[in-house]
């Protein structure tokens, strides 16, 4: 994967060629102050209004300051003042209000995915400034965007492109995530499709293999294959249910992109194109195969999710021997109890 690949997968690099296949989406281009406010550490909010806004900020008295400690149980509030993008923000709310009032927002090429969680609806749906805020503030995705977007290329002795960091509000649309398919191309052919969603199983893609898989090469030969800008790529796509395909995405194809039911050294290795004629077709066949969301590593502790995958036995020993130790330091505080109650 090079460098011009991941530049030419930009939003804005192939919005225009395929604008007739996707979702209608507006492009506003981030101020750096905008940009620095998303890189800070800081967790405070922008409101979505043009009018001052003051957020309390609580701190623990004993975390670390510059300041002499002062230990004490209390907590302190101080009060700061948020910061105000009103140019922005004024720009944001006429693009979203034109898109219907409810949109979903994303950066040059990655979406907060890994941060719904933190949204109060669990959703990606924005309908001001805050609700994007508050998802790119919290996602390692748009973080990655903005911090080391070439990380994963071949030719790192080359100089890094120049970036026009640019905030892509998309029309919300109400996508069901048994319509959604990852599709991977190599030299200008299409290899392997995978279901978008593998954690979860549904019936309806077993009984339509056949049918989807055709509808996917159709759309491709009809409308993406050699309108790229490059022959090795990866695209995302909706079937909704009159059975009509929709452009979703660009990714580079590298390791930057994940793979989901193939492996990167069977899309690059030529193992899957040879072993069958048309694209190869993975899906989750059977709820027994069904599995936690990826995801869930950005919401909770890596233990847990290796818990519940059961990725980690040894983790998994060591938690069955904590809660068999306090079961037992339970049950020898509550003999000592009925030993010393009075008679």
């Amino acid at each position: 994967m090079k460098k011009e690949q991941v530049v030419n997968c930009q939003f804005s690099v192939w919005y225009p060629i395929f604008k007739k296949h996707t979702i209608k989406s507006l492009i506003l281009p981030l101020p750096q102050n905008v940009i620095d406010y998303l890189l800070d550490d800081g967790t405070l909010v922008v409101s979505g209004s043009d009018h001052n806004t003051q957020q309390t900020q609580t701190n623990n008295s004993d975390s670390d300051a510059e300041e002499d400690i002062q230990w004490s149980d209390d907590e302190t509030t101080t009060t700061v003042t948020a910061p105000e993008f009103p140019e922005f923000t004024s720009k944001v709310l006429e693009a979203i209000n034109s898109l219907g009032g409810r949109v979903f927002p994303k950066l040059n090429w990655s979406a907060p995915r890994d941060a719904n969680w933190i949204a109060l609806n669990s959703s990606l749906q924005c309908r001001s400034l805050s609700d994007i805020f508050l998802l790119f503030k919290s996602s390692d995705f748009i973080t990655h965007d903005l911090t080391q977007p070439f990380l994963q290329c071949s030719d790192q002795d080359s100089p890094d492109p120049v970036i026009n960091y640019e905030l892509v509000l998309r029309k919300w649309s109400e996508l069901i995530p048994g319509g959604e398919f990852r599709c991977f191309v190599k030299e200008n052919k299409l290899i392997a499709i995978s279901q978008r969603d593998y954690t979860q199983y549904y019936q309806h893609i077993l009984k339509q293999e056949e049918q989807i898989s055709q509808a996917i090469q159709d759309f491709f030969s009809q409308h993406i294959q050699y309108n790229f800008l490059d022959e090795d790529f990866v695209f995302d796509v909706y079937r909704d249910s009159q059975g009509r395909v929709w452009l979703i995405d660009l990714n580079p194809f590298g390791e930057v992109t994940d793979s989901l039911l193939f492996t990167w050294g069977e899309l690059t290795s030529g193992e899957v194109a040879e072993q069958q004629e048309g694209p190869a077709f993975r899906y989750t066949t059977s709820e027994v195969t069904v599995q936690p969301s990826p995801c869930l590593s950005y919401r909770i502790p890596r233990d847990f999710v290796d818990l519940s995958t059961g990725e980690d036995a040894y983790k998994l020993i060591d938690f069955l021997k904590l809660k068999k130790s306090q079961q037992e330091e339970s049950e020898e505080e509550e003999e000592e109890e009925q030993e010393n109650a009075p008679q």
